[in-house]
């Protein structure tokens, strides 16, 4: 069964790890890799991602991109959630923090993004608009 705007947006403000695809170059399938990411119920969903990145060259090439979220338990459930890009914008200290946040835990998170901040190169902000939704929960199987 189809989800709600209510239902799906809820379920992608879990802290659940997304699958992002997005258009690799000719010939080839999709480039899908699992990815953090943050959202608020009707705002832009955002990622970041090296600034140099094959994610980061492909979603400007494609000026769009695909996010699958999924769980198991207590019932199969998934949204995708397909958009254009709005914003590509430098990476801050503070928007790793809170991407850290929903991911790590909380007494892990200042030594996670110390070590993230030095180590990961430069980063960017992706944000992307939701514009087209697929969800289902198909229930306890």
């Amino acid at each position: 069964m189809a989800l709600t705007r209510e239902e799906r947006e809820l379920f992608l403000t879990e802290p659940r790890i997304a699958a992002l695809a997005v258009e690799a170059a000719e010939g080839r399938a999709p480039l899908t890799v699992p990815i953090w990411y943050q959202y608020r119920p009707g705002d832009d969903i955002w990622i970041m991602t090296g600034r140099d990145s094959r994610k980061s060259r492909r979603i400007a090439a494609a000026g769009r991109f695909t996010l699958m979220v999924e769980r198991a338990e207590p019932t199969v459930r998934y949204v995708s959630v397909e958009g254009s890009v709005t914003a590509t914008e430098p990476a801050t200290r503070e928007a790793l923090h809170e991407l850290a946040s929903r991911y790590v835990a909380a007494d892990k998170v200042a030594a996670y993004v110390d070590v993230a901040w030095s180590e990961h190169g430069e980063q960017v902000i992706i944000r992307m608009r939701p514009e087209h939704w697929l969800s289902a929960d198909l229930g306890q199987i």
